[in-house]
């Protein structure tokens, strides 16, 4: 999927992706990443089975306005117990499949929200 370009100044977007992996400001990324305006970050989680509370513990560091959670192709629900910090933070938990929670980010991002994507390889 080829998604549009906005004027964000610089800050990462997703401008394409695809079954096994996202591309953002034109750099194509394989695995699992975090992605913020000015960051991306891989993210060790390997497999939607393996997130634990700590795989979450790493977003809450950042304290974003709305996290925008990727499982993969297909859309899947963690466990409410293991975002549970996020949310008892105030901090939104959107979970989506991965090419929605890009093309949602970029929209946040355009207007000005501290998203953060968490997107999980398949």
């Amino acid at each position: 999927m080829k998604l549009h370009e906005a004027n964000t100044g610089g800050a990462n977007l997703f401008t394409a992706s695809g079954p096994d992996y996202v591309e953002i400001n034109k750099v194509r990324h394989h695995g699992s990443l975090i992605v913020t305006a000015d960051s991306v970050t891989p993210w060790p989680v390997a497999a939607f089975a393996d997130f634990d509370t700590s795989h979450f513990a790493q977003i809450l560091a950042l304290q974003p306005e709305l996290v925008l959670l990727g499982t993969g192709s297909r859309l899947r629900f963690p466990h409410p117990r293991l975002y549970a910090a996020l949310t008892n933070a105030g901090i939104g938990v959107d979970v989506m499949d991965c090419a929605a929670a890009c093309r949602t980010y970029n929209i946040l991002l355009a207007e000005g929200r501290g998203v953060v994507a968490a997107l999980l390889a398949d």
